[in-house]
């Protein structure tokens, strides 16, 4: 019966916080005459797992010291972008440097890598062929083991789980689902915006719920209320309600794009880095 009743408010408690997100207000996306911005940079980096050197975007915030130090959310695209997606179609730079200018986000590093791992990683041609379908599962090792270390020895970026975030849309929805919550040991922050049919089945995405319950910050599910790609999003909530772990289940009006991306990016840009758990 405690269990029970313990779910319930669990439950109950996420309904909440999901209700407190909302639709970013008009001009979120839109530049400002600022005092101050972040700015995007390019940034190459050597992959043993690929075997190549490989690209990525950074942002660094207003106000960027490199003698402080930083967290660092590591922000995935879709199968058929690169590490340009975000930059080309949701404007993250400008969402941010608004964001840092009224108050509402945390200084950290973004990182926007390319998600296909393999040599050729260019966007365009057949996206649904096998190899560069796999790729997307090869980046796990990637990141992991080249890219994250890579970060870290180049910039002054705080080295633990509770400082590091991965969020993505779409294929980089379930990238970062199947990815963070397979290195709870290296994310305290994870989310999915729109998670594509890569997002493994809830099972065996989370098959100890107690340790998502443990060890993760939050928790990020979220989809278009139109989108056609809405059932994996459902499922992956519906798994977390009946065990309990603590999450964010965030329907939106819209379908699958960048409205409901740069929406997304909006309100969890607002929360990572600031829970104090």
């Amino acid at each position: 019966m405690k269990k029970i009743i313990c779910t319930l408010l669990c439950v109950f408690s996420v309904s909440l916080i999901a209700q407190a997100q909302q639709a970013a207000p008009q001009g979120f996306d839109l530049e400002r005459a600022l005092g101050s911005t972040g700015k995007i940079d390019s940034i190459v980096y050597p992959s043993k797992t690929v075997g190549v050197m490989r690209k990525a975007l950074i942002y660094t915030p207003p106000g960027y010291n490199a003698a402080k130090k930083y967290p660092v959310m590591y922000l995935l695209h879709g199968i058929g972008g690169d590490e340009r997606e975000w930059f080309r179609h949701g404007t993250p730079q400008v969402i941010f440097d608004n964001l840092y200018a009224e108050g509402k986000m945390e200084p950290m590093l973004v990182i926007m890598p390319n998600g296909r791992a393999m040599q050729d990683d260019r966007a365009g041609g057949n996206v649904m062929a096998p190899d560069r379908v796999a790729a997307f599962s090869t980046f796990e090792q990637d990141l992991i083991n080249d890219l994250i270390p890579y970060v870290e020895n180049q910039f002054p970026v705080i080295k633990d789980r509770e400082h590091r975030a991965i969020f993505g849309l779409s294929m980089g929805g379930g990238q970062s689902l199947n990815f963070g919550l397979a290195h709870m040991d290296t994310f305290a922050w994870v989310g999915g915006f729109s998670s594509a049919p890569n997002t493994k089945m809830p099972q065996d995405l989370l098959p100890n719920p107690q340790e998502a319950k443990d060890k993760l910050k939050l928790l990020w599910i979220s989809c278009g209320d139109q989108d056609g790609l809405l059932h994996i999003s459902k499922r992956t909530h519906e798994y977390l309600s009946q065990n309990g772990v603590p999450h964010i289940y965030y329907l939106e009006p819209g379908g699958h794009d960048f409205n409901v991306w740069k929406n997304d990016l909006y309100n969890v840009s607002q929360l990572v880095f600031k829970d104090k758990k």
